[in-house]
């Protein structure tokens, strides 16, 4: 059934409508993304407006992987009602094919849509969103609120032998290597404030920040403009992505040499280990959509009831997310295994769908 000619039919109406679905709601999500964008740059005057659309149009492949499941579940939707109104499942059922034999298809194209998007769109997204991160960083330059986090910027702390510093920056780049718009509160060793450092950008060196285009103030006397400032550090390259960088920006590939060096350096790996059994678990995820999404779209049209056969549908997902969103709580905060947060929301969805299309099919 799933090499035949009509289970590549069913196929390919189930991808034709997963992929549309994606496409409709990346671009709408682009729109929406430009229009913010023009909203904050519309008093920077040498802001290229072909600039803005490409940072826009580079940060959304990483929110709309999130969306992922849900474009399954609609596209699996909207492709069993249309067979099911064009009575074509009707045919199918009458030559005496299942219902198990046609959701076949779609179930195999979910896992290798699935594969894919672990192995190929999740490494491009992620390198999409750090362009789109030195896009914005030329955009705004050094303006505080530049980057994708609260006013507050990014934060971190060392301290060393020469006392403290308080680093704090508008927007992080290469998983937090390279800073800018920055404001360093520095305090000597008995706790006494010293100088507020403002540079434009910071790079992480061996041993080092090295700071672009410094002005320093010290008390009681006047500013110190200086092209370069050297602050020592003892922080690693790894400690500072776990300060700055986030799971989900992290490509798959790279994952399990974050983790090691994370967990090396003494690190919480929740966050990076969560996201790796995600990613693994992904292709049968959307599989599970693939059975929830058949289980309330297989009702014949002249029955009726197609309206609470689709909401029923999208309830089942909001369910799954929220059970998702709560598993990954409990992951991040260590009350719950990472492995076991990744796999419970495929278990849950891919069970629930089974069972209903057993009782509806097998009685």
């Amino acid at each position: 059934m799933i090499v035949n000619t009509l289970g590549r039919y069913f196929a390919k109406h189930f991808i034709g409508a997963t992929v549309a679905v994606f496409a409709g709601i990346f671009v709408l999500l682009v729109l929406v993304d430009y229009i913010e964008m023009v909203r904050r740059t519309s008093d920077i005057e040498s802001a290229p407006a072909l600039l803005v659309a490409m940072t826009s149009l580079y940060r959304v492949p990483l929110l709309l992987e999130r969306l992922m499941p849900f474009c399954v579940l609609v596209g699996a939707m909207s492709c069993y009602l249309t067979l099911s109104r064009r009575l074509e499942l009707v045919v199918a059922r009458a030559a005496g094919i299942s219902a198990w034999q046609f959701i076949a298809p779609a179930l195999v194209s979910a896992l290798v849509l699935g594969a894919l998007a672990t192995a190929v769109y999740n490494p491009v997204s992620a390198y999409m969103q750090e362009t789109s991160k030195s896009m914005e960083a030329e955009i705004f330059g050094d303006r505080a609120g530049a980057g994708m986090q609260d006013a507050a910027g990014f934060w971190i702390n060392q301290s060393n032998s020469e006392g403290q510093a308080i680093i704090n920056a508008a927007t992080s780049q290469s998983q937090g290597i390279r800073l800018n718009g920055l404001s360093v509160f520095r305090f000597d060793t008995s706790g006494t404030f010293s100088e507020r450092i403002e540079a434009q950008t910071a790079v992480l060196e061996t041993g080092q920040w090295r700071f672009s285009n410094v002005r320093r103030y010290r008390l009681a006397n006047p500013p110190v403009e200086q092209a370069t400032f050297i602050l020592p550090t003892s922080l690693t390259p790894a400690q500072v992505r776990n300060s700055f960088s986030t799971p989900e920006t992290v490509s798959f590939w790279q994952l399990p040499q974050y983790i090691a060096s994370s967990a090396g350096a003494g690190l919480a790996t929740a966050g990076y280990r969560l996201q790796y059994h995600k990613l693994i678990a992904r292709p049968f995820l959307l599989a599970a959509m693939v059975l929830l999404a058949a289980s309330v779209s297989l009702r014949l049209f002249r029955f009726g009831g197609v309206q609470k056969m689709v909401l029923s549908g999208v309830a089942a997902g909001f369910l799954l997310y929220v059970l998702s969103k709560v598993t990954d709580d409990l992951s991040k905060a260590e009350l719950m295994y990472p492995i076991a947060a990744a796999w419970l929301p495929v278990f849950v969805g891919g069970l629930a769908g089974f069972l209903v299309l057993l009782h509806q099919e097998d009685g």
